[in-house]
């Protein structure tokens, strides 16, 4: 019996004893589907929220002094250095100095804890203030809905327009209300809506743009009562010379605020993309998680794939001996089990396989529509790890099949 023959006669028992194999099979593939699975999930998930960090911004950093508004730190008995906020004037000369291929915007928090005013209404005192110029919404990857963006020749004349988010809109109107070309009013002074941006949720924190209204930077800067802290927030235009650009960032304001080449650099850099490695590793940390659970899972069906095998063995034990009668050597003996339990997983591992990409894309996209991914590593690993534990879990019966003796195989009833 030559090696083809002996798979041919694996298959056909195979196919003799059907139930058998799709239930021996639906165990490997309940194993390969949470593996798969899970995996699936997570990288949809991660998938999602990586495309949402692409449009808020991710090829940007964010540039401030250290210290922010010149607090003091001491870390190892040693007391830090106090760095005043960044000016509107050094500001300004960076954005005239930064040359590189990217874009830039200035912006300053006039306030976190502002109460919103028009006609009778009033928001509560949590709502922020934020002066901007005419590149921020585009760089931080914000949707205007309704109206216009702050143009430049508003910024440069300090008009009193505003641009709200949903937040606003919601405490200060009435579902029928248009809020465009309406006039709020805080700090007594009085702003005419331009625009109103698309709800954000929580991205950014505190709600992110929905509780805020964005004025002229020139308008915040005569509001505020204290020295303000000004953030330069740069978009490099192609994300791979992200380090670069904050190097000749760094370089450019160390003259501008006059830092000495002995001193370190009073401004830190931060770059977005940070928050995103951050989703990277906790995602890591999932994956670590899942896997785990998909490899008890499947140690589990390798051993009631091993307990089928061995039923099997002792069902077929009186085949084996006219097998060996005829001429069978243990290797084939050996080899067909082995090739019995090897098809078998292969059949759970695809169909497996093929569940865990719908069962996980599938809780992805109830968690992060519109996400669909096709997880071709976690794919061939299913595969990998079906072979192995058919190796496992066939071996020992294929063995102890193998070492029968024919003439008391004969015997068996």
């Amino acid at each position: 019996m030559d090696q083809r023959e002996n798979i041919k006669e694996g298959l056909r028992s195979i196919q003799g004893n059907l139930l058998r194999t799709v239930l021996t099979a639906l165990i490997i593939a309940i194993g390969i589907t949470s593996l798969v699975g899970i995996l699936t999930a997570i990288d949809g998930m991660q998938k999602s929220v990586t495309d949402s960090f692409s449009t808020l911004g991710a090829s940007t950093f964010d540039i401030r002094a250290k210290g922010q508004n010149g607090r003091r730190g001491g870390q190892g008995g040693i007391e830090e250095k106090s760095y005043p906020p960044i000016s509107y004037e050094e500001a300004s000369r960076f954005v005239s100095a930064f040359q590189y291929p990217a874009s830039t915007t200035l912006h300053v928090s006039v306030t976190r804890n502002a109460e919103i005013k028009r006609l009778s209404k009033t928001t509560n005192p949590n709502y922020r203030i934020y002066g901007i110029d005419d590149n921020y919404i585009p760089i931080k990857g914000y949707e205007i809905v309704k109206g216009r963006n702050i143009s430049s020749i508003e910024n440069q004349y300090g008009s009193n327009v505003a641009v709200v988010g949903q937040e606003v809109v919601k405490s200060l109107f009435e579902d029928f209300e248009d809020p465009l070309n309406q006039e709020i009013s805080f700090y007594g002074m009085k702003c005419k809506i331009i625009g109103v941006l698309e709800p954000s949720g929580g991205l950014g924190g505190g709600g992110g743009g929905d509780r805020t209204v964005y004025i002229p930077i020139d308008v915040a800067r005569r509001l505020m009562r204290f020295q303000p802290q000004y953030t330069i927030t740069v978009a490099v235009n192609n994300p791979v010379e992200m380090d670069v650009a904050m190097g000749e960032a760094t370089g450019i304001m160390r003259i501008v605020r006059q830092d000495r080449i002995t001193e370190d650099s009073s401004v830190e850099i931060e770059r977005s993309q940070t928050v995103a490695e951050r989703l990277a590793e906790i995602t890591g940390y999932l994956r670590v998680g899942g896997f785990a659970i998909g490899i008890i899972t499947l140690l589990g069906a390798s051993v009631g794939l091993m307990n089928i095998m061995m039923v099997s063995v002792t069902e077929r034990t009186r085949e084996i001996g006219i097998r060996k009668a005829l001429g069978a050597t243990p290797k084939l003996i050996r080899q067909q089990f082995l090739a019995e339990a090897l098809v078998v997983c292969q059949i759970g591992g695809i169909g497996g396989v093929i569940l865990g990409i719908l069962i996980g894309n599938l809780i992805a996209n109830i968690i992060s529509p519109g996400v669909f991914v096709i997880p071709w590593l976690w794919m061939i690993v299913g595969l990998i790890i079906c072979f192995i534990v058919g190796i496992i879990s066939g071996y020992y019966p294929a063995y102890k099949a193998s070492k029968l003796d024919p003439i008391e195989s004969l015997r068996f009833e």
